[in-house]
Order: structure tokens, then C-alpha cells, then sequence
């Protein structure tokens, strides 16, 4: 199912992408969590589209709103009832509201290697302190940057779909947010190089080296540590 109006107030019957409802069920999942992501369930319409429903009906109203806004992000119309969540097809509005947010994700965060870093040191300190195991420390803190930066999951929610469209408007509107969602791959990829080497770099060097390319400020991370890392001896951290 496809909006065909700008406005998004009609649709046509297209048949359901091939790997719409994994791709649903996962945003929605992570969107509430493990408190009700378990609970989250998903099914095709009969003329087209997904609901969404959860087992739990605790909180239901505030996740079913969580969920729409995040399924909207992804470029889909969707209608919020008492008891479940219609996701109705691609919507030119949201698809270009997409474009925006990607737009401004490769403009504002996704251009500040210097907040990464700085990110990327007080988390490895912090659990070097804590005494998280060395060998494990790269891994942890490009999870947690990856958490801060938000595109990587949101990216990784939509492998597997076949984004299509049988009207011409919303497929050049498609191909549109495909494009800016490589840079915004590409980009990130380079956020968490750059953090995992900081970690590595705290933590002495422990954890072999990721195989991405470096991203264009990685020159900053020993300046960072330096600045951040107290110099303090390994035996002195260890007898803490």
C-alpha cells in the first residue's frame, strides 16, 4: 500500500515490500525496549499494510506513539488506535521529512568528529576505571557511541526491505532518502573507527584493529586521550 497524494490523504494497493513486517517488528521492538519489546506483534492487513500490536497492555498508548513516530521516520503513514498501530504505506510527506532529518544528521552530529571522541574517552576511561575487561573495551564503547549517534540502529532496522513504489513521485522520493542513507552509513562508519581507536588507545592497545577506513578526524584521538586520560601507572589504576 502506497500514499499517492502529497497531502497523504488517499492510497493505492501495492502489495506489502517483501520484508516489511521483520523490518516493523524490529523498529518497533527497539523502540520499546525490553520492558515490551517481547510483546510486540505484527501482522499484514487484508488490502495492504501492517498493524502492530503488543501482548502487554500496560503503557500500550504511550509505546503505540513512540513506535508511529519512529515508523513515520522511516517514511511510512501511519494511524494510532485504542488497541493497535496501522503503519498504511510509503507517505510523501514523511519520506521527505526523512530527507530533512538525514540532511541535518550529516550537517549537525554526524559532522562533529570532536563530540565523538570526546565520547569515545570518558566512556573508556570511565570503564577502564570500572574494570571492564581490556580485551572487550573497543567493542563496548563503538556500541555505546553507535547508541549516542542513533542512525547506525536506525539503518540497520530497514536490512532486508524492498523499498518500492508503483508511483513515480514516491519512487523518486525513495531513491532520494537510498542516497542519503549511504553517506549517512558511510559517515557513521568513520564516527565509530574513530571511537573504537580511541579505545583502543585507552585501554593500551588491547583489541585488534576494525578493518574500516579511518574517518577524516582520526589525527584528533591521541590529542584527545592526552588531554583526557589522567596519566596515572597501570599498577597505580590496578591498586584502586
Amino acid at each position: 500500500m502506497t500514499m499517492d497524494t502529497p497531502d497523504a490523504s488517499r492510497f493505492t494497493e501495492d502489495p506489502v515490500s517483501p520484508g516489511q513486517e521483520l523490518v516493523v517488528q524490529r523498529i518497533c521492538a527497539r523502540v520499546a525496549g525490553p520492558l515490551a519489546g517481547d510483546g510486540v506483534r505484527v501482522a499484514s492487513l487484508p488490502l495492504g499494510g501492517v498493524q502492530v500490536w503488543l501482548d502487554d497492555p500496560r503503557h500500550r498508548w504511550r509505546f503505540y506513539h513512540r513506535m508511529a513516530r519512529e515508523l513515520r521516520l522511516s517514511g511510512w503513514h501511519t494511524e494510532t488506535g485504542p488497541d493497535r498501530l496501522l503503519l498504511l504505506g510509503w507517505s510523501a510527506v514523511c519520506l521527505s521529512h526523512r530527507v530533512r532529518m538525514l540532511g541535518a544528521a550529516l550537517k549537525g552530529r554526524l559532522a562533529d568528529f570532536d563530540k565523538t571522541a570526546f565520547t569515545a574517552v570518558m566512556v573508556a576511561t570511565r570503564l577502564r576505571h570500572d574494570g571492564f575487561p581490556a580485551e572487550d573495551l573497543p567493542a563496548e564503547v563503538e556500541a555505546r557511541c553507535a547508541d549516542s549517534l542513533r542512525w547506525p540502529a536506525r539503518l540497520a532496522d530497514l536490512d532486508g526491505l524492498e523499498r518500492r513504489s508503483s508511483l513515480e513521485p514516491l519512487r523518486l522520493r525513495l531513491a532520494q532518502v537510498a542516497g542519503l542513507e549511504v553517506k549517512v552509513s558511510r559517515r557513521c562508519g568513520e564516527h565509530l573507527t574513530l571511537a573504537t581507536k580511541v579505545a583502543r588507545t585507552v585501554s593500551g592497545g588491547a583489541g585488534p584493529a576494525r578493518p574500516r577506513a579511518a574517518g577524516p578526524r582520526a589525527g584528533l584521538t591521541e590529542r584527545m586521550v592526552c588531554v583526557s586520560v589522567p596519566n596515572v601507572a597501570g599498577s597505580a589504576v590496578t591498586a584502586r
